[in-house]
């Protein structure tokens, strides 16, 4: 007689890739279990032993977006010479990225839990955590221009940044609702033309 074979392995990487990719395109309460499990290839059992819970592998989810979709903002922040061409670099890209007809359109961090019910308000404030994070990474960037005299001194690098991300939370929603690259870059093309502006102290 034929022992019980062992469960059947699942690449754990693979499952979690499709498991980001089912949270972005559907945001975190529409996405249920069974989505997760058909998207992934698992059973339920098999999910809760890998990843905890479905907000644990939210959670999970948002990081290896960060580390994968999302890196190209700190390699554009601490490698391009100039602050105003790291951000040109980071806005444009999103245009090309947020448009993509390969992946789910927008940003995950910005679209994924924008509405949440009470019970699962630590998963939208998980994301707003990122968000600020992205905030204070490009504001960062600002405040070394400021020292290497790129920009003025009385440049409010906070405000600065948060006009920046607005743009690019913006933009996001925005390809969500169907625009083009070709739209958002001419979002970009305002948003840069307007770098002194910016830039100079608020009256």
């Amino acid at each position: 007689m034929a022992g019980r074979g062992r469960p059947r392995a699942f690449d754990r990487d693979t499952a979690l890739r499709r498991a980001m990719e089912v949270f972005w395109k559907q945001g975190y309460e529409a996405t249920s279990m069974t989505d997760l499990t058909s998207a992934m290839g698992i059973a339920s059992p098999s999910l809760y032993a890998a990843f905890g819970c479905k907000e644990a592998l939210f959670r999970e989810a948002v990081t290896l977006y960060d580390a994968t979709e999302g890196s190209h903002m700190a390699h554009a922040l601490t490698e391009l010479p100039t602050a105003k061409g790291a951000v040109e670099a980071v806005l444009r890209y999103n245009a090309r990225a947020y448009a993509d007809e390969g992946t789910p359109h927008g940003c995950m961090v910005v679209l994924a839990a924008t509405n949440c019910s009470p019970a699962n308000a630590p998963v939208q404030e998980h994301l707003a955590t990122w968000r600020q994070a992205g905030v204070d990474q490009m504001a960062r960037r600002l405040e070394r221009a400021v020292d290497e005299g790129e920009l003025p001194a009385a440049t409010d690098t906070e405000a600065m940044a948060v006009f920046y991300t607005t743009v690019i939370h913006g933009m996001s929603l925005r390809a969500r609702d169907g625009a083009t690259r070709a739209e958002l870059d001419k979002t970009v093309d305002r948003a840069m033309a307007a770098w002194d502006a910016v830039a100079a102290p608020a009256p």
